[in-house]
């Protein structure tokens, strides 16, 4: 029987990512060797370590998951409307550089939609969780949520705007230029999307590859606080795309529908 889409469900996500934490830091705290994938990104045992764990969590629910290391293995099920959604490591190479802006990401998406979110920071304890009741931030660090308060985005003038600190793009400037904002923030992995969330920036675009793993939970975080993630069509970013093997398109993720949709428009122009 599948588990129920309530906080029950939620908890037992925070708890694997707990775990999940846990084996990382283990991990961290001695030489990480890392080697390439087949599409050159980097991997190290921490990946492999995580997503075991958060599948071990899972598992019991009986909802397929659909893991950025399984999927590397071949090993994908069959998904049908209601799945998990998982990065182990989401931000390896922050991971690698030893900079703390590494998270794991566990998402359940519903009808092509992530409905639930966690992205947890096992560098510093930070979490955020987003589900149909709003999102809030905690912190996880003893293994245990304290600190939890509730996260809405907010509006600023000038916008701010984060972009990845390891995935940059030369357009990035030019629509700058065009919305008249500079880019005050970088960061690694879906923590930008967690930013914009609490509230510490207003936009976030990406104009490089991304998976579906990379970005579901951020997502549901960040729409419970209010925002909104689009396309470039101005269209909401969608789940299930195993045709496209599991890659997402060019996004905007922003504090408002409004702004997301603006900023997507720009970005269009921008790349035709």
């Amino acid at each position: 029987m599948q588990a129920p889409t309530n906080e029950t469900l939620t908890l037992l996500m925070l708890d694997a990512a707990m775990a999940a934490a846990h084996v990382i830091l283990d991990i961290y705290a001695r030489p990480i060797t890392a080697v390439a994938k087949l599409d050159g990104s980097p991997v190290t045992e921490a990946d492999a370590a995580a997503e075991a764990v958060i599948l071990d969590h899972l598992r019991p629910t009986g909802i397929p998951v659909l893991g950025e290391e399984s999927v590397a293995a071949l090993i994908i099920p069959v998904l049908g409307e209601r799945y998990f959604v998982v990065d182990p490591l989401d931000g390896t190479k922050e991971f690698i550089k030893r900079n703390g802006e590494f998270t794991i990401n566990i998402a359940l998406v519903e009808h092509g939609i992530p409905v639930m979110g966690v992205v947890l920071a096992p560098a510093t304890g930070e979490t955020f969780v987003g589900d149909v009741r709003g999102a809030y931030a905690c912190n996880t660090r003893s293994g245990a949520v304290a600190e939890a308060r509730p996260i809405r985005v907010t509006s600023s003038h000038p916008t701010r705007i984060v972009a990845s600190r390891s995935h940059g793009h030369a357009a990035l400037a030019t629509l700058c230029d065009v919305l008249d904002i500079q880019p005050n923030v970088s960061m690694g992995s879906s923590l930008k999307f967690c930013l914009l969330a609490r509230g510490d920036a207003e936009l976030y675009p990406r104009f490089t590859p991304t998976c579906e793993w990379d970005t579901a939970a951020g997502q549901a975080v960040l729409e419970a606080a209010g925002g909104a993630v689009v396309t470039l069509d101005g269209e909401r970013l969608r789940y299930g795309k195993g045709e496209l093997a599991f890659l997402n398109p060019y996004f905007v993720a922003a504090a408002s529908s409004s702004l997301a949709r603006q900023a997507a428009a720009e970005m269009s122009n921008i790349l035709s």
